[in-house]
């Protein structure tokens, strides 16, 4: 199976601190990819390194045999990687179209310029971007509240439309942080199913999540971090299993054997 994405020893420190130490994986194509560890081990560092938000301090990230660490984060999503953010970044004096109409603004062709003075084409562009977020919406399930300010809708409706708004980049890859945090057991459910849905399109996952129920039934594999470096990787059987995850994070009760 080939490699979409791939760390190469990468490091990120911070004024001293290093938050990733020598970090390597590989991410396999067609697959949901989990990165776990106890809070401040690393996780949302790692992806916002991937995602170009931070740069690496040394190390190398590859995404489709291409060398992405040090690029921008518009180039980044445009080559196919999309996110969501553990704390929700929706602009809630806007409509829940109006959000994802803003999170497709990479899929537009005019600049601010050539869109103040093309009037013909730029209403060209809102109309097949409106097209675009309507399309999603559906697909999520949240057509029928396009309409509605945002901040009316429940913490779940809006953690949608924070993933709604990352499929707006047409990924290739979709980074999910703690999609299902915060969410009731219902909810969990839906979004869970939203996930393995946005999957089944062809979107390839990575996903970090401390609810450990979604990840071992989720996860074709998962890498765990402890202080910033790599304990383990495995299979959620293996990681269940192995006895120093069980120590630093999952306890015993995850044990299976």
């Amino acid at each position: 199976m080939k490699t979409i994405l791939k760390l190469d020893n990468v490091v990120k420190s911070f004024s001293g601190l290093v938050a990733v130490r020598d970090l390597s994986f590989e991410m396999r194509e067609r697959s949901i990819h989990a990165l776990i560890g106890p809070n401040g081990s690393g996780k949302t560092t790692t992806v916002n390194m991937i995602t170009g938000v931070f740069p690496t301090t040394s190390g190398e990230i590859f995404y489709q045999d291409a060398r992405i660490s040090g690029r921008p984060t518009h180039v980044i999503a445009r080559l196919g990687i999309g996110r969501t953010f553990q704390n929700l970044k929706l602009f809630g004096s806007m409509s829940v179209l109006e959000n994802m109409m803003v999170g497709g603004h990479q899929l537009t062709h005019l600049g601010i310029v050539d869109f103040i003075l093309s009037f013909g084409g730029a209403g060209r562009e809102e109309k097949s971007l409106k097209e675009k977020a309507e399309e999603v919406l559906n697909f999520i399930g949240l057509y029928d509240v396009k309409s509605e300010n945002v901040r009316s809708l429940p913490y779940g409706k809006q953690k949608m439309v924070e993933l709604g708004r990352a499929l707006m980049t047409a990924p290739k890859l979709l980074l999910l942080d703690e999609p299902a945090a915060g969410l009731n057991p219902s909810e969990r459910k839906e979004f869970v199913d939203i996930i393995l849905k946005t999957f089944a399109t062809g979107i390839d996952i990575f996903l970090i999540e401390h609810n450990m129920d979604v990840v071992m039934n989720m996860s074709d594999r998962i890498t765990v971090l402890d202080f910033g470096a790599k304990i383990a990787e495995g299979t959620p059987a293996e990681i269940r299993n192995n006895s120093e995850v069980i120590k630093a994070y999952l306890g015993d009760k995850f044990r299976t054997n």
